[in-house]
Formats: structure tokens, sequence, C-alpha cells
């Protein structure tokens, strides 16, 4: 069962695929060349304080975005 979620909305130790990204021009291309592709698993594995930048975990390497990145992908929490 599909479970489509925003990336932003993801908690700490949650895991899922990117469904889609729909950033657009230069944010979309930064967020594609970070790995970040529909397919790719991705688990949140901390937050900031103040809940932004949220660090994730992508084909073994952390990285982070801000929220206004993350509002633009999608991701599939379903089992």
């Amino acid at each position: 069962m599909m479970s489509i979620i925003s990336l932003r909305q993801m908690a700490v130790g949650q895991q899922g695929k990117i469904a889609a990204v729909e950033a657009l021009g230069e944010m979309g291309r930064r967020i594609r060349d970070m790995g970040i592709i529909p397919g790719t698993t991705v688990s949140v594995v901390g937050r900031a304080p103040l809940r932004d930048p949220v660090a994730l975990r992508i084909s073994g390497v952390t990285i982070s975005l801000r929220n206004s990145e993350a509002d633009h992908i999608s991701v599939d929490i379903g089992n």
C-alpha cells in the first residue's frame, strides 16, 4: 500500500522511497545532484533544534536539506 507524504513530514528514524522531486530550476538540479531521485531509499537521521534543516541518509551518505527544499520532495512510506 502506497502512502505518499512530503519529506518534511517524515519523523526522525522513518524511512521511505523517493516518489517524486517536484522542484524546478536550480533547486531541482541541486536536489537531484545530491542523489535525491525517484526510487532511492531515504531515511531521516536527525533535525536541528528548530527542526530546520533535516539530516537525511541516502546511499550511505548523510546530507542535509532545508525544509523549504524538503517540501518539494514526495516520499512513499508504505510498507
